[in-house]
Order: structure tokens, then sequence, then C-alpha cells
């Protein structure tokens, strides 16, 4: 089945719509601070006129699939720590000054013994469907700062309400799309859950309003709407409380008991859960580096469960999702795995080859010669969160020659989607741009997990995102200028 055309308006119904998506987006905190602002002013942020079609088929194996992969994670980090440990030293080498940071915090945390196993994950796995073979196939496996749970169920509610009062139907005001078609993310909501997950089991299983959340963010956050949303639904839903801190102010902000306690200095509120939505880059460091690093580790060094540990953060490496579409990898990992769970699992692998030392065929040696000879049909991967990180395409061996070999092992080579294509619009402050989009759609998951035992506390679906950009545009980063925020039409 075709998925209906986007709907038709005329320009003075077009700009009827725009007035009412920007007031309902104003008045209801789909918004983002513009670069340089001041705290009081807002833009509307990148979002589409119109939710875009993923086939409903699609949605639902994104979805049914998503507690499989959060145990996937758990298992690489609780159960298969020592084959971990060894990725990571490798990488380290290959990236010092901040996967060797990290993992070197890692090292001092277990010499010292760690007072926190428990480790709570907000994660997101994000795909595109592949147009070709009409499946989800899977970008990347994200297990720090997660972004757009809040904005993505406002931008839900603001086409469902676009949607009702019949602002995308040309003659008669009628719904255009029925109920079931457009769906609202319950990402805001089940995100704060998450963290009040977290909460309990801090509290030794017990609901405390005693304890708050630690929400470790970057200066001069563009984004911190979509971080306020779920700090407010915490507190609505479960009475918790919220702190913001910056890595560079931890130290003159936040203090530790002798017990291993955080607390912030100015109230003596205790921390149960560290959420990180900054820290996931070397750039997040860079302010002041020593503050900064030495931030990281007090809050790591502490009782309170962190969102995510730092495992947990570099399980997330590129070469770690690289090293998962091995099916044997697979089966020792979850070797209770049933037939068509493994099935569904492996269905959204695309292929990922090594650029390190690894000589075997299907190893380093095919990801050199496919490189140089097909990148057109490929991109290079980092082991980096954030946008604007990837080579792509013919950029790729100009890229590669310009490195030491011995640096190429710090990068994938992941085979290139062929995604649908459609003719959104998208708004960007005060200007609607027609263009061929293309759409990635993430699956929200929460769990808290035991790290030493493997014990698994928790194990939830939390919602979804769909992000688009312009066909022409290789990143996708919505706060970087890259993307915008949508939603699902399914059909």
């Amino acid at each position: 089945m075709a998925p209906k055309q986007f709907p038709e308006l005329n320009k003075i119904q077009e700009e009827q719509l725009k007035a009412s998506l920007q007031q309902w987006s104003l008045s209801n905190g789909l918004v983002m601070y513009p670069p340089n602002f001041d705290s009081f002013q807002v833009n509307v942020a990148p979002i589409t006129l119109f939710p875009t079609p993923i086939p409903r088929h699609c949605f639902d194996d994104a979805v049914a699939v998503q507690k499989i992969f959060n145990k996937l994670y758990i298992n690489v980090v609780a159960k298969e720590t020592k084959w971990l440990v060894e990725i990571l030293t490798d990488l380290a080498r290959f990236d010092p000054e901040f996967t060797g940071r990290l993992f070197k915090i890692y090292q001092e945390l277990i010499a010292d013994g760690v007072l926190q196993p428990l480790s709570l994950g907000i994660f997101r796995s994000d795909y595109m469907v592949d147009a070709t073979l009409d499946k989800i196939k899977q970008i990347e496996f994200n297990t720090v700062s997660v972004s757009f749970g809040g904005l993505s169920t406002k931008i839900g509610e603001l086409h469902q309400f676009l949607n009702a009062t019949g602002l995308y139907d040309n003659k008669y005001n009628y719904k255009y799309y029925e109920d079931d078609e457009i769906k609202a993310s319950p990402s805001v909501d089940e995100i704060a859950d998450g963290l009040a997950d977290g909460n309990y089991y801090y509290n030794e299983e017990k609901n405390s309003t005693g304890t708050i959340v630690l929400v470790v963010v970057q200066p001069n956050e563009r984004n911190s709407f979509d971080q306020k949303l779920v700090e407010y639904s915490l507190f609505q839903r479960h009475k918790i409380r919220s702190y913001r801190v910056t890595l560079e102010d931890i130290e003159s902000e936040i203090t530790v008991s002798g017990d291993g306690k955080l607390y912030v200095k100015e109230t003596m509120d205790e921390i149960s859960v560290v959420y990180y939505r900054s820290g996931y880059g070397p750039g997040d460091y860079d302010v002041n580096s020593e503050k900064t690093w030495q931030g990281r580790l007090i809050l790591e060094k502490s009782r309170a469960i962190k969102c995510p540990s730092i495992l947990t953060q570099l399980s997330g490496s590129k070469k770690v999702q690289q090293l998962l579409t091995d099916k044997k990898v697979i089966n020792k990992l979850l070797p209770s795995i049933s037939s068509s769970e493994l099935e569904l699992l492996l269905s959204t692998f695309v292929d990922i080859l090594p650029l390190d030392d690894d000589d075997s065929e299907e190893g380093a040696s095919l990801a050199k010669k496919l490189a140089f000879e097909e990148p057109q049909n490929y991109v290079l991967k980092p082991q980096r969160e954030g946008g604007g990180n990837n080579i792509y395409k013919s950029e790729i061996p100009k890229f590669l020659n310009k490195l030491k070999k011995e640096e190429w092992g710090a990068y994938i080579l992941m085979k290139l989607i062929n995604p649908q294509t459609y003719k959104n619009k998208i708004i960007r402050n005060n200007d609607i741009y027609h263009e061929d989009i293309i759409s990635e759609l993430g699956i929200f998951g929460t769990t808290v997990f035991n790290e030493e035992t493997g014990e698994i506390k928790t194990n939830k679906n939390a919602g979804w995102l769909l992000r688009s950009k312009f066909e022409t545009s290789n990143e996708g980063g919505v706060a970087a200028g890259f993307g915008c925020v949508d939603n699902v039409y399914l059909y």
C-alpha cells in the first residue's frame, strides 16, 4: 500500500498553517534557543509541516527489537566485560585524548573499587528504511546523551492538533490523516520514568522524593527545552527534582561525602542519578580541560547511579557495533535468544567492516580495498558520538590518505543505506523549504542493570523519534543545523 500524498494547500492556507504551527510550538515548548541567545529568546525548533511516511511494519519491527538491543548491550558491559575492555584498550590507543581518558577513569574506578555497580541506560537505536529492501537498517546504537525525547513528543502532539483542527485539509477542514496514522511518541514521560527507575533502585527499591537527579549539561545549551521537558515530566509524575550543572562546575557546585554520596553544595540535596546530557564528545571537555575531566572523575567515583556509566558509554563505540553484527557473537551474548528474535535482530544490520589489523578476508584487507575502489557505497565512521564526524563516499580515500595507516584502525567502514525520499516541507526560523528529505527513525529504551552480576532490573521501550534532513545533506544533527524534528505517518 502506498502512502497518502502530502496535503496540498494554497498560499493562504499554508500561511494559516504556518502561523498556527508557530503559535502552538511557542505555547507548548517545541522550541530551541537560537545561536548567541539571551535566556528570554527562543525560536520554534526546526520541524516538518507534515508527518513523514514510515511503513507500519518497519516501525513495528524497530519497536519490537529495541528490548533485544538493550539486553545485547547490557550483556556486552556486564557479562563480556573482559572482551569489551580488550576492545577499549585498543581504541584508547587510537584516540588517547578522549576514549583513552575515559578508559583511564574506568581503570581508576576498578583499582579503587566501584561504589555503585548499578547502571542506568537511556538508549536510542537509529534506523533508516531501506527503500530497496523495505526493511529497517540500523545506523547506530546510542548509549549516551540521547536527545529529542522531549521534542519528539511535542511534534507528535503538534501534528495531531493540526490534523484534528482541519488545517491539513484544503476544502472542508476535515481530518486528513486517521488518528492511528499519526501518533505522538510517549518518550518524554517514558524517559522520565527511566530516570525515576534509577532513583528507585538507588534508594533500595523505595520511591523516594528525598533524592534528586543531577543533569550534566553543556554550557549555553541551545537544546535545553528538550531536556527540561523530561525534567518537568520527572517532577510531575514522580515528584523527583533535578539540578543542572556543567562538567566545568562540578567541583565548585557538587560535593562528595566520606561514603561516596554526592550532594549539591548549596542545598545538600543528595543525588541519586547522574544523567549525562554532555560528556559524549571531546568538545565537551575543551572548555577547561583540567576542571571538566576532574569533574567527570568525581561523578564516576561516587555512589550515585550513572546514566550512563563510562563502560556503558564506551560500549556504544562503532567498533563494538561492528563486532555485534556477527551471528556467533550475538549467540554468545544472548544464548537464550529465540530464532525469530535472532532473525529480526540480524535483519537490521548492514555490512560493517573494520580498518584495523585484522587480515581476515572479511576484515581489514577487504575494508581497505572497498574504501578505495567503491567509496561511493560507504561511510567512514570514527569512535565518536554527535554529528559532523563521519566521512562520506568520495571523501573517504582522500581522508584516509591524510592519515598514518596505523590510525585507520580508529574507524569502521559502513555500507550506506538506500533510504526512501519524500518531498515534505521543513520550517526553520520563518522560512519554509520544500525539498526531498530522508528520515531516521530512533527508538528509545531504558534499563537499570547491575554491571557486576548482569542482573537486569528493568528493560523497557521508551517511545520514538523521527529526524529528517535534506537528501543533499550527509549529516542529520538538528542543533548543528543539518536536520529537523519530524514525526511518523504510519501507513
